[in-house]
């Protein structure tokens, strides 16, 4: 998902086949996860370090799952969820109402199993339909891209849209292309947003300029009390205090 000039900024992820306590990590992003129990399943979101978000319980959930951030949009709170939705399990009203009935604006992407010809299926399912009625009776939007999101690894299956974006009371529009990306017959959905998010104050970065190393030493040979008469333990142990504290002193400088 891109809301500003500087690549992806929020990853949403379906599917992550994490086990709880296994470690994750992804460079100048924060992970937050919600793991499965058992094998399969999982959900994640990805956020770009210095992006103003935290992270949200959604309750009241069972056969569907998903992780939420509120995140700052437009100069607006947003909340953003990442959900799945196996093909064995019911996508019932009251998980999306869990989703989709607070006061923020959401955006919700990912892999929910729902196909209708309204977000570029080939064809309506049940639970397509289901996910339709629903967004008519509660404002909601449902986005797909022109392209399959699922490209079976079974050539005699047809590839089909089964990742879409819902929004409800968001004051921009979204923009998403199914990029040709990975090895997974499941596509990435790029998500363009014409909005900004909040970012924090860029970190304090210290002064790295190079040593002057002539200078250093110079520094060093003053505070530094020559004495090569190192009888005994004791001397030794002064002489390294004094080594110690002296270059301390010269780095200070």
């Amino acid at each position: 998902m891109n809301c500003s000039q500087n690549g992806v900024d929020i990853c949403l992820l379906s599917e992550t086949f994490l086990n709880p306590g296994q470690a994750f990590r992804f460079a100048n992003y924060v992970c937050h996860r919600t793991d499965r129990s058992t094998t399969g399943g999982g959900t994640a979101i990805l956020v770009r370090n210095g992006i103003v978000h935290h992270s949200l319980p959604v309750p009241g959930l069972t056969h569907l799952e998903a992780t939420a951030i509120q995140v700052t949009l437009a100069g607006k709170p947003v909340l953003i969820l990442a959900p799945y939705v196996s093909p064995s399990r019911p996508l019932i009203g009251a998980y999306l109402t869990a989703c989709f009935g607070g006061s923020l604006p959401v955006l919700m992407a990912g892999d929910l199993n729902v196909k209708h010809v309204d977000w570029n299926s080939r064809l309506n399912t049940r639970r397509g339909k289901h996910l339709r009625e629903y967004a008519d009776g509660n404002s909601c939007l449902i986005f797909g891209p022109d392209s399959p999101t699922n490209n079976p690894y079974n050539p005699l299956v047809t590839p089909d849209v089964l990742d879409v974006v819902i929004t409800k009371n968001l004051s921009f529009p979204v923009y998403l292309t199914s990029c040709s990306e990975l090895s997974s017959d499941h596509l990435p959905v790029l998500i363009d947003t014409s909005c900004r998010s909040s970012f924090h104050d860029p970190p304090y970065r210290p002064d790295f300029r190079r040593t002057d190393r002539a200078s250093f030493q110079t520094q060093l040979e003053e505070l530094i009390p020559f004495d090569s008469e190192l009888h005994n333990e004791m001397a030794i142990d002064t002489c390294v205090e004094n080594f110690s504290g002296a270059v301390l002193k010269a780095l200070a400088a």
